[in-house]
């Protein structure tokens, strides 16, 4: 049965009715501070375990702190829909620095407890697990109890989490803040527009390639003016990390970022080195697209841009009977559940200012839904990303009946589920396309997002490391972002490009995160892994449904490289896998050099 007459806006009154203002969620926080205070004295007064028979009082504990998180999660996602739907709602901004409070004595709790058990016995601490009750979440309890061994005593870790609130996080809450506030004037002679971030973004696809200049012109400017506290924000993000990073003897400020993504520096190296030896691909890529709209060299505004002279619009509702259609040829269970989060609401897509730049999709892990928020315009992009998003709400579906703490994957393989779906829908929109011009056209796009993992992510991550290097000897100017950002961009795209965006730094959200650092190589990671495992789904048909589930299922209990081996025997250290990935998209280079030659 087809969707007709979707609504774009998400439904969030099924959890608390009333938004920022609701009173039932005011009153649930309340019940969760009391919870918390619960929490942390029954940590304090937890008796380290001598012998396997005291398994009573750890397993209550630990059944206490996944009911406490998977509530402060849910909050944390509620708030998060309510701050990006309205970039205006200051009660909403309120209750989120209510929440990173809460989250901060909640880690403190976590801290107290994961000392403890770093101080059990290991043969106690083995037979402990054998517990049927713990068994399930061995794998965390294991992470939790190491990553506490390489940390401060707790109480100076509970100074640390105390100081975030008003420390990294409060930068991070200003920076959206100055963001959320932003709005860009264009147009002339009494027919000026205003736009916020994410519908100029939008612009950047623009088919005329003097609205996609003007546009970059006046976004770079947009920057340029409120470059100062960017500059600002990012600086004691980093600057708060890096102290911590002192305080407990870590060396390199991969070390998070590697151990949060559950993966190894060799595991990154081969990965960079696999996507590095193909640059020549990516520059006759980039070469041909310039010849393709009629420039000699790309400019940073070109990047997206369609080559077909105009292009189609789709609406919301072809769009999501598409994705629902093709997600039906590899799977049932994931095109019934993209059609259910369609119909009751849990997307939120309409094209209108207020609105956050971006998009994402959150987890509700007490009510089991999801919710997916991005800003819809009618383009090919748009569908991808819908696509993307869906994908990840459907990795969390898959996850239902799991302990909490086992549905707790890392961001690389988040990025994983949404990057197949995206696969999918791409190739399923280019075998299907009417014309070989628009066949051209959606092959472009398909390797444009995949070349972004490639330069763009490749940037980042060169930019953010050099950025981290520098910042060790004090603050670093706008001017000097602005270069190293420039350099980066240069390296990455193999001076492929005339123009460069300066400004990116201070235009992506992702580095002023600050749950999670390097917010930039688990996109490629994703990408690349998906790859692999969209090839054996290829080969294998819809049968390989059933295991692409047990795969999803297991990305909260295993290390990446433990992940490949059981369920794509394959090693992630070394470069051949992940040349294999970076394969099928010169393959797709290659096609499209061929027919636009």
């Amino acid at each position: 049965m087809a969707l007709q007459g979707l609504n774009e806006t998400w439904d969030l009154d099924t959890f608390f009715a009333g938004g920022s203002s609701s009173k039932a969620f005011a009153d649930d926080l309340d019940e969760q501070n009391n919870d918390l205070e619960k929490l942390r004295q029954a940590a304090v007064q937890f008796t380290i375990p001598v012998s396997s028979e005291e398994v009573e009082e750890l397993n209550s504990l630990v059944k206490k702190l996944e009911e406490i998180r998977a509530k402060l999660h849910e909050s944390g996602s509620f708030i998060n829909c309510l701050t990006a739907q309205d970039t205006n709602d200051k009660e909403a901004v309120r209750l989120r620095g209510r929440l990173i409070k809460m989250a901060a004595a909640e880690s403190t709790a976590g801290t107290i407890l994961d000392a403890k058990l770093a101080q059990i016995d290991d043969e106690v601490w083995e037979a402990l697990l054998e517990d049927e009750r713990l068994k399930p979440i061995a794998f965390t309890l294991n992470e939790r109890r190491r990553r506490a061994a390489e940390k401060l005593d707790p109480d100076k870790e509970a100074i640390i989490n105390d100081l975030e609130v008003d420390g990294y996080d409060a930068w991070s809450g200003l920076y959206d803040m100055v963001v959320g506030k932003m709005k860009i004037e264009i147009g002339q002679d009494g027919d000026e527009e205003t736009l916020s971030i994410s519908q100029a973004q939008n612009r950047m696809t623009h088919p005329d390639r003097n609205v996609r200049k003007k546009m970059f012109e006046s976004y770079e400017k947009k920057w340029d003016e409120v470059s100062d506290y960017c500059a600002e924000s990012l600086n004691h993000i980093s600057g708060f990390r890096l102290n911590v990073y002192q305080h407990r003897g870590w060396n390199s400020f991969l070390k998070e970022p590697l151990e949060l993504n559950r993966m190894s520096k060799d595991t990154l190296d081969a990965m960079w080195e696999a996507i590095d030896s193909q640059k020549e691909a990516f520059r006759q890529y980039f070469k041909r697209k310039a010849s393709l709209i009629g420039v000699d060299q790309l400019a940073w505004y070109d990047i997206t841009a369609p080559i077909a002279k105009s292009e189609k619009k789709v609406s919301y509702d072809e769009a999501a009977n598409f994705i629902v259609d093709h997600f039906d040829r590899f799977s049932p269970d994931m095109a019934a559940f993209a059609e259910k989060a369609l119909a009751n609401r849990w997307v939120e897509a309409e094209d209108r200012s207020g609105k956050r730049p971006g998009g994402f999709c959150t987890s509700f892990p007490v009510s089991n839904e999801t919710r997916v928020f991005m800003t819809f315009s009618g383009t090919k992009s748009n569908i991808s990303t819908l696509a993307h998003e869906l994908g990840h709400a459907y990795h969390q579906h898959v996850m239902r009946g799991l302990p909490y703490l086992s549905q707790r994957y890392a961001m690389n393989v988040a990025e994983t589920a949404s990057t197949f779906a995206e696969a999918i829908v791409s190739d399923a929109a280019v075998k299907n396309a009417a014309s070989k011009e628009e066949k051209l056209s959606l092959l472009e796009d398909k390797l444009h997002r995949g070349v972004n993992f490639f330069t763009n992510l490749r940037a980042r991550f060169m930019f953010e490391t050099r950025f981290y290097e520098e910042r060790k000897k004090g603050l670093v100017s706008v001017e000097r972002l602005n270069e190293m950002m420039t350099e980066a961009q240069k390296e990455a795209y193999d001076d492929a490009l005339s123009e460069y965006h300066p400004y990116f730094w201070a235009s992506k959200l992702h580095f002023y995160i600050t749950g999670t650092p390097f917010y930039n190589f688990p996109y490629t990671f994703g990408f690349l892994f998906s790859s692999g495992i969209y090839a054996r789904a290829m080969e294998e048909g819809k049968g390989f449904a059933g295991k692409y589930v047990a795969l999803l299922r297991d990305t909260g209990r295993m290390k990446v490289e433990d992940l490949a081996a059981k369920h794509l025997d394959v090693d992630l250290t070394k470069p051949g896998f992940w040349k294999s990935g970076v394969a099928l998209t010169v393959a797709d280079i290659n096609q499209f050099l061929n027919e636009t030659d």
